[in-house]
C-alpha cells in the first residue's frame, strides 16, 4: 500500500519543478544570449526545441506509466530536468545548449503528464479540487524562478546560481524513490488494441480539443501581450514602457496561482462545469478589457481576469479524463495533452499571421473566438459525459 498524502506531495513538487521548466528559456535568456552572442534565429532555436521536447514527453508517458508505474519514470525524468539544467553554465557549445533544452521540455513534459495522471488516479471523489491544488505548485515554480535567479544573480555568478538551481532538483529525485507509489494498472504486456482505441473515443477528443483552445488561448495571452501592451497609443495599443507590461502580465500568473488555491476548496461544494463556464465569460470580458483599455490599469485589469478565467479548465477537464478513463489513465492524459499542446502551437501560428497583416491588437480576437469555440465544445462535453454517466 502507499500513502496517499506521500504521493500528492510528490506530484506537488513534479509540478513544481514543470513550472521552473517553463519559464526557463525567459528567465536566462538574456545570460544566454550575452555568452554565446546569439541571435533572434539562434534563440527562436532555443525557444523551439523547449516545447518540442515537452510534446514528445506529453506523448510518451502515458503508455509508459499504465504498463510500468510512475515511480522510476518521475524519477528518470525528473533526473533529465536537472541534467540539463546542469549542463548550460558548463557549456562551451550552442549546441549543447541546445541539447540541454530539448532536454529539459522532455522531461518537463513527463512531469508534467505523469503528476497530473497520477493526482487523478489517487484522488476519489475530489479530483477537480485535488488538481487544482497540484496546479497551484505550477505558479510557485514559474514565479519562484525568475525571482529567485533575479535576487541571486546580485550577488553570485549567473552560472553557480543556475548550477545551484539544477541541485535543488536532487530533492524532489530522491523523494520520488523513496516513497511508495500505485502500482501499474497493467501488470503484464500491453493492450495495444485498447489504447489505441481511445483515439476513436469521442468524448476524449472532445476532452482533447476543449483544451486545444484553452491551452491556445494561455499560450497566445502568454507569447503576445508584452508585445501588445509596448505599442504605441497611435496604433490602439496601450503604449506601456517594458517594464509595465511585465509587471501587468506577471499578475496574471499571480490570479491563476491563487484562483486555483481558492478552485481547490471550491470545487468541494460547486459542481465543476460551472467553475468552467464561468471562467470562459471571464476570458472573454477580460480580452474585451484589454482590446479597448489604453492605460496601465486596464491592462492589468484584463490579465488579472485572464488568470482567474485560465484557473479552471486543466484541472476540471483532467478530473473528467482520470474518472471516465480510469483504466488506462495515463495514455488517455498523452492523448489529450498533444492535443492540447498542437492548440498552443497551431493558435500561435495562427496569431502571427493576423498580426502581420492587421495588428498585434487582433490577437485578442482570436482569443474571443477560442474562447467561443470552447463554450461549444464543452457544453458538448457536458452533456455527453452526463449520458454516459447514466447510462
Amino acid at each position: 500500500m502507499y500513502n496517499r498524502n506521500l504521493v500528492f506531495w510528490s506530484a506537488c513538487f513534479g509540478m513544481l519543478i514543470f513550472g521552473m521548466v517553463m519559464i526557463s528559456l525567459g528567465t536566462i535568456n538574456t545570460f544566454l544570449t550575452a555568452k554565446f552572442t546569439l541571435d533572434q534565429t539562434q534563440v527562436g532555436s532555443l525557444a523551439a526545441l523547449l516545447p518540442i521536447g515537452i510534446l514528445l514527453g506529453s506523448l510518451v508517458f502515458g503508455p509508459i506509466v499504465d504498463r510500468f508505474g510512475y515511480k522510476l519514470l518521475l524519477a528518470l525524468c525528473t533526473l533529465f530536468v536537472l541534467i540539463g539544467i546542469e549542463i548550460i553554465p558548463l557549456a562551451g557549445k550552442l549546441s549543447a545548449v541546445q541539447f540541454a533544452f530539448f532536454l529539459i521540455g522532455f522531461g518537463g513534459g513527463v512531469i508534467n503528464g505523469g503528476t497530473n495522471a497520477l493526482v487523478s488516479e489517487i484522488s476519489a471523489e475530489e479530483k477537480g479540487s485535488r488538481l487544482s491544488f497540484l496546479g497551484v505548485f505550477y505558479g510557485i515554480g514559474a514565479l519562484g524562478m525568475p525571482n529567485i535567479v533575479g535576487v541571486m544573480t546580485k550577488y553570485f555568478p549567473t552560472e553557480s546560481v543556475i548550477t545551484a538551481i539544477g541541485l535543488f532538483i536532487l530533492i524532489p529525485v530522491i523523494f520520488f524513490l523513496s516513497i511508495k507509489f500505485p502500482e501499474p494498472k497493467i501488470k503484464q504486456g500491453f493492450p495495444l488494441k485498447q489504447s489505441l482505441g481511445l483515439l476513436k473515443n469521442p468524448i476524449l477528443l472532445l476532452i482533447g480539443f476543449v483544451l486545444f483552445f484553452e491551452s491556445g488561448m494561455e499560450g497566445m495571452v502568454n507569447n503576445w501581450s508584452t508585445t501588445y501592451l509596448t505599442k504605441p497609443v497611435s496604433e490602439g495599443a496601450p503604449g506601456l514602457s517594458i517594464d509595465k507590461a511585465l509587471f501587468a502580465l506577471s499578475l496574471m500568473m499571480v490570479s491563476i496561482t491563487v484562483t486555483r488555491l481558492v478552485l481547490g476548496f471550491l470545487l468541494k461544494k460547486v459542481r465543476d462545469y460551472y467553475a468552467v463556464f464561468a471562467s470562459l465569460v471571464i476570458i472573454i470580458i477580460a480580452a474585451i478589457i484589454l482590446f479597448k483599455g489604453t492605460s496601465l490599469t486596464a491592462a492589468a485589469a484584463g490579465l488579472l481576469l485572464m488568470g482567474v478565467g485560465f484557473s479552471a479548465g486543466f484541472p476540471v477537464l483532467y478530473g473528467y479524463a482520470g474518472t471516465l478513463f480510469s483504466e488506462f489513465a495515463g495514455t488517455a492524459f498523452s492523448i489529450i495533452l498533444v492535443i492540447a499542446l498542437s492548440g498552443n502551437t497551431l493558435l500561435n501560428y495562427l496569431v502571427g499571421i493576423v498580426s502581420s497583416n492587421f495588428g498585434i491588437k487582433y490577437y485578442l480576437v482570436i482569443v474571443i473566438g477560442s474562447a467561443l469555440c470552447m463554450l461549444v465544445l464543452f457544453s458538448a462535453l457536458v452533456r455527453r459525459t452526463a449520458k454516459t454517466v447514466k447510462d
